[in-house]
């Protein structure tokens, strides 16, 4: 075929170069390989790191189904005076919009997630979406959310990659571009977990504007009206697009050091690669320790919930379900003469088999 041609022929014939040598797209590769390492080191470190700090809270959860256990007869209480509304307007005017988005910038750097934060989330997710199972179990669906969104975060996107080539071709000389788009992932990291902790405050707010008092636990409603564009899922491409970010920083920097050593004048200056070390690893931790376990528990205050709400066995049951399902009603369509379809004893028995284990939870699975 005349499209196999090769590239030096074409060269010699034409009197033109190729856009990259040989030895260039060695290079490319080598790097791209690195790049694609860090990324997954730095990925699975996040986790790691912020899986402990949410496996801590594993202890909140057993210390709420022990005090359900014990409760006694409901009382009427100020809503100022639960420990929820406290944290989130103590000294900060609740019609402030401004202090509410200050105090949220720098919640997130201490206590980002308390146990009040914690029960009065859960409480609302239950009540919304699994009113008659109050011993669900919160913790375990949460994780199981988590993993999978990891899953995710773990794999490069195209458009990531047309990100990577954008700088690059931007690395002229004199400009010091990879130690200015450093500082993006941070600015972004930090506006995600202020809008993170601005959600867990608006939850608040929207329960202290319409009731006075309330008589028993307090509950939040939860909404994908809090969230940028009204997506849960814009949190998720944010960080995953952070992490990859920060993990090209390191990547080239090691790359770069390994390949061309420390004084090559594409390493750039000293005081252009302290920062971007430093900032790589402010990053790496407050995503880990901060901005994680927030992205976990938060984006479950979406109007909708995730499919990690059933078990393993039950989701695989859920999709058998739906597909025979859809059998049935093609094979109707085409008996549709016969007269009204019976069920057999077994049918109904499979049929309720499958709605009991829907009944934890009342609303639809999302798209």
């Amino acid at each position: 075929m005349h499209f196999m041609i090769n590239t030096y022929n074409l060269t010699l014939i034409q009197g033109k170069v190729p856009l990259l040598s040989l030895e260039a797209l060695h290079q490319l590769h080598i790097f791209i390989f690195v790049l694609a390492i860090t990324h997954v080191i730095f990925s699975v470190l996040t986790m790691v790191l912020g899986g402990a700090k949410i496996r801590q809270w594993k202890q909140w959860e057993t210390e709420i189904h022990k005090n359900d256990a014990g409760n006694g007869p409901k009382k009427l209480t100020n809503v100022q005076q639960f420990e929820f509304i406290r944290e989130r307007f103590n000294g900060v005017g609740m019609e402030s919009t401004m202090l509410s988005w200050m105090h949220s910038f720098v919640k997130q750097f201490y206590a980002s997630v308390t146990k009040s934060d914690y029960a009065t989330m859960r409480l609302g997710f239950i009540m919304t979406h699994c009113r008659g199972n109050p011993k669900f179990g919160f913790h375990r669906y949460m994780v199981r959310a988590l993993e999978a969104d990891f899953k995710k975060v773990v794999g490069i996107r195209w458009y990531l990659w047309i990100f990577v080539v954008i700088f690059m071709l931007l690395n002229v000389n004199g400009w010091h571009t990879y130690f200015w788009i450093s500082f993006l992932p941070l600015i972004l990291l930090l506006a995600v977990g202020t809008k993170l902790e601005h959600v867990i405050a608006q939850l608040a707010y929207d329960v202290a504007e319409k009731h006075s008092a309330i008589e028993g636990d307090l509950v939040v409603n939860p909404s994908d009206e809090h969230f940028w564009c009204g997506k849960p899922r814009v949190i998720l491409y944010l960080i995953h697009f952070i992490l990859f970010q920060n993990a090209f920083e390191i990547a080239l920097f090691f790359w770069i050091l390994t390949t061309y050593g420390f004084n090559s004048c594409i390493m750039d200056h000293v005081p252009f690669i302290v920062p971007r070390l430093v900032i790589g690893v402010v990053i790496q931790l407050l995503c880990s320790y901060s901005t994680l376990p927030l992205y976990a528990i938060v984006t479950q205050m979406g109007t909708f919930f995730k499919k990690e709400i059933f078990d393993e066995h039950i989701q695989q049951g859920l999709v058998g379900w739906a597909q025979k399902a859809r059998m049935r009603t093609e094979l109707s369509k085409d008996a549709a003469a016969a007269g009204p379809t019976r069920h057999g004893p077994s049918s109904r028995l499979e049929m309720l088999r499958r709605a009991a284990a829907m009944m934890q939870c009342r609303r639809a699975l999302p798209r």
